[in-house]
Protein backbone atom coordinates (compact mmCIF):
# COMPACT_ATOMS: atom_id res chain seq x y z
CA UNK A 1 0.00 0.00 0.00
CA UNK A 2 2.89 2.40 1.02
CA UNK A 3 3.97 4.48 -2.49
CA UNK A 4 1.18 2.83 -4.74
CA UNK A 5 -0.62 6.74 -4.44
CA UNK A 6 1.71 9.11 -6.36
CA UNK A 7 -0.32 12.46 -6.69
CA UNK A 8 1.32 13.89 -2.87
CA UNK A 9 -1.36 16.13 -1.15
CA UNK A 10 0.94 16.85 2.01
CA UNK A 11 -1.77 18.72 4.48
CA UNK A 12 -2.08 19.21 8.22
CA UNK A 13 -5.37 18.22 7.44
CA UNK A 14 -6.49 14.90 9.08
CA UNK A 15 -9.03 12.48 8.15
CA UNK A 16 -10.58 9.75 10.28
CA UNK A 17 -11.85 6.61 8.95
CA UNK A 18 -14.21 4.23 10.39
CA UNK A 19 -13.74 0.71 9.98
CA UNK A 20 -11.09 -1.60 9.96
CA UNK A 21 -12.24 -4.21 6.99
CA UNK A 22 -10.99 -4.75 3.99
CA UNK A 23 -12.75 -1.41 2.32
CA UNK A 24 -11.64 0.45 4.98
CA UNK A 25 -7.96 -0.10 5.19
CA UNK A 26 -8.01 -0.08 1.39
CA UNK A 27 -9.66 4.05 1.47
CA UNK A 28 -7.18 4.40 4.89
CA UNK A 29 -4.02 3.50 2.68
CA UNK A 30 -5.36 5.93 -0.60
CA UNK A 31 -5.35 8.56 1.67
CA UNK A 32 -2.53 8.24 3.21
CA UNK A 33 -0.61 7.51 1.05
CA UNK A 34 -1.00 10.83 -0.72
CA UNK A 35 0.18 12.26 2.86
CA UNK A 36 -2.95 13.08 4.41
CA UNK A 37 -2.40 12.36 8.31
CA UNK A 38 -5.04 9.71 8.45
CA UNK A 39 -6.43 7.36 11.46
CA UNK A 40 -7.67 3.88 10.99
CA UNK A 41 -11.00 2.82 14.03
CA UNK A 42 -12.04 -0.57 14.39
CA UNK A 43 -13.95 -1.51 17.12
CA UNK A 44 -12.30 -4.40 18.41
CA UNK A 45 -8.79 -3.38 21.00
CA UNK A 46 -7.45 -6.86 20.34
CA UNK A 47 -7.76 -6.44 16.62
CA UNK A 48 -6.64 -2.81 16.36
CA UNK A 49 -2.87 -3.63 18.73
CA UNK A 50 -2.52 -6.83 16.20
CA UNK A 51 -3.32 -4.55 13.52
CA UNK A 52 -0.56 -2.27 14.56
CA UNK A 53 1.32 -5.31 15.87
CA UNK A 54 2.09 -6.46 12.36
CA UNK A 55 1.72 -3.59 9.99
CA UNK A 56 -1.06 -4.74 7.85
CA UNK A 57 -4.22 -5.68 7.94
CA UNK A 58 -3.99 -9.56 6.87
CA UNK A 59 -7.11 -10.59 8.21
CA UNK A 60 -8.94 -8.02 5.63
CA UNK A 61 -6.31 -6.90 3.33
CA UNK A 62 -3.38 -8.77 3.57
CA UNK A 63 0.08 -8.30 2.15
CA UNK A 64 -0.18 -4.45 2.08
CA UNK A 65 2.09 -2.50 4.57
CA UNK A 66 0.84 0.43 6.35
CA UNK A 67 2.05 4.13 5.62
CA UNK A 68 3.71 5.73 8.40
CA UNK A 69 1.10 8.35 8.56
CA UNK A 70 -1.73 5.61 9.16
CA UNK A 71 -2.27 6.05 13.36
CA UNK A 72 -4.58 2.73 14.00
CA UNK A 73 -6.85 3.08 17.45
CA UNK A 74 -9.80 1.62 18.93
CA UNK A 75 -11.16 4.80 20.59
CA UNK A 76 -13.60 6.85 18.76
CA UNK A 77 -12.24 10.24 21.04
CA UNK A 78 -8.69 9.65 19.97
CA UNK A 79 -9.98 8.73 16.36
CA UNK A 80 -11.98 11.86 15.68
CA UNK A 81 -10.03 14.69 17.38
CA UNK A 82 -9.37 17.10 15.07
CA UNK A 83 -10.72 15.34 12.29
CA UNK A 84 -12.12 17.35 9.47
CA UNK A 85 -13.31 14.34 7.14
CA UNK A 86 -15.09 10.96 8.56
CA UNK A 87 -15.23 8.43 6.36
CA UNK A 88 -17.62 5.88 7.62
CA UNK A 89 -16.93 2.16 6.78
CA UNK A 90 -19.21 -0.25 8.44
CA UNK A 91 -21.53 -2.72 7.90
CA UNK A 92 -25.02 -1.36 7.40
CA UNK A 93 -26.52 -3.56 10.24
CA UNK A 94 -23.87 -2.02 12.59
CA UNK A 95 -23.95 1.74 11.27
CA UNK A 96 -26.60 2.78 13.34
CA UNK A 97 -24.93 1.91 16.64
CA UNK A 98 -21.48 2.96 15.83
CA UNK A 99 -22.49 6.86 13.87
CA UNK A 100 -24.69 7.68 17.24
CA UNK A 101 -21.29 7.31 19.29
CA UNK A 102 -19.80 9.46 16.74
CA UNK A 103 -22.67 12.20 16.36
CA UNK A 104 -21.72 14.50 19.32
CA UNK A 105 -17.97 13.93 18.70
CA UNK A 106 -17.72 15.51 15.43
CA UNK A 107 -16.47 19.30 14.87
CA UNK A 108 -18.45 21.99 13.60
CA UNK A 109 -17.94 22.09 9.43
CA UNK A 110 -17.02 18.21 9.52
CA UNK A 111 -17.60 16.32 6.45
CA UNK A 112 -18.54 12.76 6.52
CA UNK A 113 -18.81 10.60 3.76
CA UNK A 114 -20.64 7.03 3.84
CA UNK A 115 -18.69 4.60 1.99
CA UNK A 116 -21.74 1.42 2.61
CA UNK A 117 -23.21 -0.41 0.37
CA UNK A 118 -26.50 -0.90 2.06
CA UNK A 119 -30.00 -0.27 3.42
CA UNK A 120 -31.17 -0.31 7.60
CA UNK A 121 -33.27 -3.26 8.15
CA UNK A 122 -35.23 -1.65 10.51
CA UNK A 123 -35.50 1.79 9.38
CA UNK A 124 -35.27 0.99 5.50
CA UNK A 125 -33.15 4.20 5.64
CA UNK A 126 -29.61 4.32 3.44
CA UNK A 127 -26.50 5.85 5.72
CA UNK A 128 -27.25 9.31 4.81
CA UNK A 129 -31.06 8.96 5.88
CA UNK A 130 -29.81 7.20 9.29
CA UNK A 131 -27.07 10.16 9.60
CA UNK A 132 -29.48 12.64 9.27
CA UNK A 133 -32.18 11.33 11.31
CA UNK A 134 -29.48 10.57 14.52
CA UNK A 135 -27.80 14.31 13.88
CA UNK A 136 -31.47 15.74 14.05
CA UNK A 137 -31.00 19.77 14.01
CA UNK A 138 -27.49 19.57 14.70
CA UNK A 139 -26.74 18.81 11.27
CA UNK A 140 -27.61 22.43 10.40
CA UNK A 141 -26.63 24.13 13.40
CA UNK A 142 -22.89 22.66 13.29
CA UNK A 143 -22.58 22.74 9.19
CA UNK A 144 -22.19 19.15 8.96
CA UNK A 145 -21.88 18.15 5.29
CA UNK A 146 -23.33 14.41 4.84
CA UNK A 147 -22.03 12.53 1.34
CA UNK A 148 -21.45 8.62 -0.13
CA UNK A 149 -18.65 7.30 -2.15
CA UNK A 150 -19.91 4.47 -4.65
CA UNK A 151 -18.68 3.07 -7.77
CA UNK A 152 -17.05 -0.41 -8.92
CA UNK A 153 -14.29 -0.64 -6.60
CA UNK A 154 -12.76 -3.89 -5.05
CA UNK A 155 -10.46 -3.52 -2.07
CA UNK A 156 -7.83 -5.60 -3.25
CA UNK A 157 -7.42 -3.43 -6.73
CA UNK A 158 -7.73 -0.36 -5.18
CA UNK A 159 -4.72 -1.04 -2.28
CA UNK A 160 -2.89 -2.97 -5.35
CA UNK A 161 -2.56 1.13 -7.41
CA UNK A 162 -4.73 -0.74 -9.84
CA UNK A 163 -6.33 2.59 -11.64
CA UNK A 164 -10.04 2.69 -10.30
CA UNK A 165 -12.86 5.34 -10.63
CA UNK A 166 -15.54 6.00 -8.29
CA UNK A 167 -18.18 8.84 -7.54
CA UNK A 168 -18.53 11.18 -4.32
CA UNK A 169 -22.41 12.73 -4.02
CA UNK A 170 -23.72 15.23 -1.62
CA UNK A 171 -26.39 17.49 -2.39
CA UNK A 172 -24.06 20.86 -2.15
CA UNK A 173 -21.97 20.25 -5.21
CA UNK A 174 -18.68 22.25 -3.75
CA UNK A 175 -18.40 19.86 -0.85
CA UNK A 176 -18.52 17.18 -3.50
CA UNK A 177 -15.85 18.61 -5.05
CA UNK A 178 -13.84 19.22 -2.14
CA UNK A 179 -14.33 15.89 -1.23
CA UNK A 180 -12.97 14.88 -4.79
CA UNK A 181 -10.08 16.71 -4.10
CA UNK A 182 -9.71 14.81 -0.86
CA UNK A 183 -10.04 11.16 -1.84
CA UNK A 184 -8.98 11.68 -5.87
CA UNK A 185 -5.40 10.59 -6.92
CA UNK A 186 -3.71 9.04 -9.98
CA UNK A 187 -4.56 5.79 -9.60
CA UNK A 188 -8.23 6.21 -7.81
CA UNK A 189 -10.73 8.36 -9.71
CA UNK A 190 -13.31 10.58 -8.21
CA UNK A 191 -16.30 12.00 -10.33
CA UNK A 192 -18.59 14.64 -8.14
CA UNK A 193 -22.34 13.98 -7.94
CA UNK A 194 -25.34 16.03 -6.42
CA UNK A 195 -27.40 12.83 -6.46
CA UNK A 196 -26.93 10.94 -2.74
CA UNK A 197 -30.48 8.64 -3.00
CA UNK A 198 -29.43 7.59 -6.71
CA UNK A 199 -25.85 6.52 -5.67
CA UNK A 200 -26.72 5.03 -2.28
CA UNK A 201 -29.37 3.27 -3.99
CA UNK A 202 -27.36 1.77 -6.62
CA UNK A 203 -24.69 0.40 -4.30
CA UNK A 204 -27.18 -1.46 -1.99
CA UNK A 205 -29.49 -2.88 -4.95
CA UNK A 206 -26.49 -4.09 -7.13
CA UNK A 207 -25.30 -6.45 -3.87
CA UNK A 208 -28.78 -8.18 -4.20
CA UNK A 209 -28.45 -8.96 -8.45
CA UNK A 210 -24.95 -10.35 -8.02
CA UNK A 211 -26.39 -12.93 -5.41
CA UNK A 212 -28.96 -13.47 -8.60
CA UNK A 213 -25.76 -13.74 -11.31
CA UNK A 214 -23.68 -15.74 -8.98
CA UNK A 215 -26.86 -18.60 -8.41
CA UNK A 216 -27.06 -18.44 -12.35
CA UNK A 217 -23.54 -19.28 -12.75
CA UNK A 218 -23.76 -21.01 -9.80
CA UNK A 219 -26.27 -23.72 -11.65
CA UNK A 220 -24.62 -23.73 -15.07
CA UNK A 221 -26.06 -21.71 -16.86
CA UNK A 222 -24.15 -19.41 -19.38
CA UNK A 223 -23.21 -15.94 -20.15
CA UNK A 224 -26.38 -15.09 -21.66
CA UNK A 225 -27.99 -15.89 -18.31
CA UNK A 226 -26.26 -13.60 -16.81
CA UNK A 227 -26.41 -10.59 -19.32
CA UNK A 228 -30.11 -10.67 -18.92
CA UNK A 229 -29.74 -10.75 -14.78
CA UNK A 230 -27.99 -7.62 -15.03
CA UNK A 231 -29.89 -6.11 -17.56
CA UNK A 232 -33.07 -6.67 -16.09
CA UNK A 233 -31.30 -6.07 -12.78
CA UNK A 234 -30.27 -2.95 -13.58
CA UNK A 235 -34.26 -1.68 -14.82
CA UNK A 236 -35.62 -2.81 -11.09
CA UNK A 237 -32.24 -0.96 -9.53
CA UNK A 238 -33.31 2.43 -11.64
CA UNK A 239 -37.44 1.73 -11.06
CA UNK A 240 -36.69 1.59 -7.19
CA UNK A 241 -34.41 4.81 -7.43
CA UNK A 242 -36.43 7.11 -9.55
CA UNK A 243 -39.72 6.43 -7.49
CA UNK A 244 -37.14 7.59 -4.24
CA UNK A 245 -36.66 10.71 -6.28
CA UNK A 246 -33.07 9.84 -8.41
CA UNK A 247 -31.55 10.73 -10.79
CA UNK A 248 -32.43 8.32 -13.69
CA UNK A 249 -29.11 9.30 -15.34
CA UNK A 250 -27.07 8.32 -12.35
CA UNK A 251 -27.93 4.28 -12.77
CA UNK A 252 -25.61 3.96 -16.02
CA UNK A 253 -22.71 5.82 -14.51
CA UNK A 254 -20.00 4.09 -11.98
CA UNK A 255 -22.06 3.81 -8.63
CA UNK A 256 -24.83 2.23 -11.18
CA UNK A 257 -23.74 0.24 -14.29
CA UNK A 258 -19.96 0.30 -13.46
CA UNK A 259 -20.52 -1.49 -10.08
CA UNK A 260 -23.55 -3.91 -10.95
CA UNK A 261 -20.89 -5.28 -13.87
CA UNK A 262 -17.97 -5.68 -11.21
CA UNK A 263 -20.07 -7.02 -8.55
CA UNK A 264 -22.10 -9.51 -10.64
CA UNK A 265 -18.85 -10.76 -12.44
CA UNK A 266 -15.78 -10.11 -10.52
CA UNK A 267 -14.54 -13.40 -8.86
CA UNK A 268 -13.06 -11.26 -5.50
CA UNK A 269 -17.16 -9.93 -5.33
CA UNK A 270 -18.47 -11.56 -1.82
CA UNK A 271 -22.25 -11.48 -3.06
CA UNK A 272 -21.58 -13.29 -6.60
CA UNK A 273 -19.74 -15.93 -4.19
CA UNK A 274 -22.66 -16.25 -1.75
CA UNK A 275 -25.25 -16.94 -5.29
CA UNK A 276 -22.96 -19.19 -6.56
CA UNK A 277 -22.76 -21.72 -3.67
CA UNK A 278 -26.27 -21.20 -3.17
CA UNK A 279 -26.92 -22.22 -6.84
CA UNK A 280 -24.18 -25.20 -6.17
CA UNK A 281 -26.98 -26.25 -3.84
CA UNK A 282 -25.06 -24.78 -0.42
CA UNK A 283 -27.16 -23.65 2.35
CA UNK A 284 -26.76 -20.13 3.44
CA UNK A 285 -26.21 -20.52 6.98
CA UNK A 286 -23.47 -22.87 5.90
CA UNK A 287 -21.98 -20.21 2.98
CA UNK A 288 -22.22 -17.71 5.49
CA UNK A 289 -20.40 -19.44 8.47
CA UNK A 290 -17.39 -19.94 6.11
CA UNK A 291 -17.19 -16.08 5.07
CA UNK A 292 -14.71 -13.71 6.88
CA UNK A 293 -16.49 -10.61 5.54
CA UNK A 294 -19.75 -9.60 5.22
CA UNK A 295 -21.71 -10.07 1.82
CA UNK A 296 -24.01 -6.42 2.61
CA UNK A 297 -26.54 -8.40 -0.13
CA UNK A 298 -27.91 -10.94 2.05
CA UNK A 299 -29.35 -8.46 5.01
CA UNK A 300 -30.20 -5.42 2.49
CA UNK A 301 -32.42 -8.26 0.10
CA UNK A 302 -34.77 -7.69 3.71
CA UNK A 303 -34.92 -4.40 3.55
CA UNK A 304 -35.23 -3.57 0.43
CA UNK A 305 -38.00 -6.32 -0.15
CA UNK A 306 -39.91 -4.27 2.35
CA UNK A 307 -38.78 -1.16 0.62
CA UNK A 308 -40.16 -2.24 -3.24
CA UNK A 309 -43.51 -3.40 -1.02
CA UNK A 310 -43.70 -0.16 0.82
CA UNK A 311 -43.79 1.81 -2.31
CA UNK A 312 -45.15 -0.63 -5.03
CA UNK A 313 -42.60 -0.77 -6.79
CA UNK A 314 -42.08 -4.07 -8.82
CA UNK A 315 -39.11 -6.29 -8.73
CA UNK A 316 -39.48 -9.66 -9.74
CA UNK A 317 -35.48 -10.44 -9.58
CA UNK A 318 -35.38 -9.37 -5.80
CA UNK A 319 -38.72 -11.15 -5.02
CA UNK A 320 -36.90 -14.46 -6.35
CA UNK A 321 -33.87 -13.47 -4.48
CA UNK A 322 -35.57 -12.85 -1.53
CA UNK A 323 -37.31 -16.31 -1.33
CA UNK A 324 -34.41 -18.40 -2.12
CA UNK A 325 -32.21 -16.86 1.09
CA UNK A 326 -35.59 -16.76 3.52
CA UNK A 327 -38.42 -18.57 2.43
CA UNK A 328 -36.12 -21.97 1.12
CA UNK A 329 -36.94 -21.88 -2.15
CA UNK A 330 -35.35 -23.92 -4.98
CA UNK A 331 -32.81 -22.17 -6.89
CA UNK A 332 -33.95 -23.68 -10.56
CA UNK A 333 -37.83 -22.80 -9.10
CA UNK A 334 -36.82 -19.42 -8.89
CA UNK A 335 -35.26 -19.04 -12.34
CA UNK A 336 -38.24 -20.64 -13.66
CA UNK A 337 -40.61 -18.90 -12.50
CA UNK A 338 -38.58 -15.62 -13.56
CA UNK A 339 -38.56 -16.71 -17.64
CA UNK A 340 -42.44 -17.82 -17.41
CA UNK A 341 -43.46 -14.35 -16.10
CA UNK A 342 -46.06 -12.58 -19.18
CA UNK A 343 -44.26 -11.51 -21.55
CA UNK A 344 -43.52 -7.87 -21.45
CA UNK A 345 -42.80 -4.53 -23.65
CA UNK A 346 -39.21 -3.75 -22.55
Amino acid sequence: MTGRCNQSMKSSQKIAVIGAGSWGTALAGVLSGKGLTTSLWGHNPDFVELLRRENENKKYLPGFSFPPNLSLSSDLVTTLQGSSTVCMVVPSHGFRTVFSRIAPLLAKGTLVISAVKGIENESLMTMTQVMTEILGAELQTRDISLAVLSGPSFAKEVALGMPTAVTIGCDNIEKAQELQRIFGTERFRVYASRDVIGLEISAALKNIVAIAAGISDGIGYGLNSRAALITRGLAEIKRLGVTMGADPVTFFGLSGLGDLVLTCTGDLSRNRTVGLKLGQGKRLSAILDEMEMVAEGVKTTISVYDLAGRLQVDMPILEQVYQILYQDKACSVAVMDLLNREMRIE
